[in-house]
């Protein structure tokens, strides 16, 4: 059948009159169309490694408002310490007592108070957002199905959005502690870092410290990541793989609190959730950052191989 007898055709079976032109644009367009099949079954021309790039991503991560929200609170949050203390009686000469009562002491020392009083719960929450977001979001919009059928393989959309995911979780965790080491130099000068137990580090040595506090507390907090991303390609509701991750942590600090369970208590992830504080002294105790760095590590690794094995099989709906 000629083209001008398929337009004919078809203007009678549809009513619809159609350019013939346009018809022999389309065709010699798709007689141009690659059709050859390579060696792995792909079109030949795909390549895996061009979609989904960690820039875009990254960037996509970035526009989002909680990411901006996240971002910003951790800003502003040491300023609201500084308030805190400013409406409160806080003397800045203070040599003794507890990392509250020694946070005005010195710049190094209101940064161990702001890791200290949002590691309980800020901490893990940021960390349980951005990966409990991840998956489950593009589930929650209907949008996996699609960003799978451009095509993506499975195994790179979970890659580059956990690396992406754990950018934006350093990301949080290093402005935390750099912002509040340049609010307090501001408001509480460079001075030494003092200890409860009442020994001094120097104000270069304390730099260091809080540069190791923070890489232990990166490290650490792997654990609280694997399990979100877990619950995350588990469920298409991004609030209870955020909220479950959360509210496990919540649990394992509650049960630490039990002396009872006696060594039983070393296997909870969050027991050495503070071991960096140890940096903070003359003489450093490095067998409790060692088991927390150790017991993360493989929960981590647990929670992580889970996912992927979950992520590969599940029958994706949405």
């Amino acid at each position: 059948m000629s083209k001008k007898e398929h337009a004919e055709n078809a203007v009678l079976d549809h009513g619809v009159h159609t350019d013939p032109a346009a018809l022999d644009e389309l065709t010699e367009a798709a007689e141009h169309e690659p059709t050859e099949i390579g060696p792995d079954g792909a079109v030949a021309g795909y390549r895996a490694g061009r979609t989904l790039r960690l820039g875009v991503e990254l960037r996509r991560q970035l526009k989002r408002r909680r990411t901006q929200l996240v971002l910003g609170f951790v800003a502003v949050l040491p300023f609201i310490l500084v308030v805190a203390f400013s409406i409160g009686q806080s003397s800045p000469n203070r040599r003794s007592g507890g990392f509250v009562d020694l946070a005005t002491a010195s710049a190094p020392n209101f940064v161990v108070l702001a890791l200290f009083v949002s590691g309980t719960f800020l901490l893990p929450m940021i960390v349980a957002l951005f990966f409990g977001d991840t998956i489950a979001s593009e589930s929650s919009w209907s949008s996996l199905k699609y960003l799978l059928a451009i095509p993506v393989p499975r195994h790179r959309v979970l890659r580059q959005k956990t690396i992406v995911s754990g950018l934006l979780s350093a990301a949080a965790l290093v402005l935390l502690p750099l912002v509040s080491l340049g609010v307090g130099v501001l408001f509480y000068g460079a001075g030494d870092a003092i200890s409860p137990t009442g020994d001094a580090v120097s104000f270069p040595d304390s730099l260091l410290a809080i540069a190791m506090a923070t890489l232990y507390v990166i490290v650490q907090l792997a654990w609280v990541a694997g399990l979100a991303l877990l619950l995350s390609v588990s469920t298409d509701a991004p609030l209870g793989a955020v909220g479950g991750a959360v509210l496990v942590a919540i649990l394992s600090q509650i049960l630490d609190q039990i002396t009872a369970l006696e060594g039983l208590r070393d296997y909870l992830p969050t027991h050495f959730s503070f071991a960096w504080i140890d940096l903070i002294a003359t003489d450093i105790d490095w067998a409790n950052m060692a088991s927390g760095l150790l017991s993360s590590t493989i929960y981590a690794a647990v929670f992580l191989l889970l996912a992927g094995r979950r992520f590969a099989t599940k029958d994706i709906t949405s």
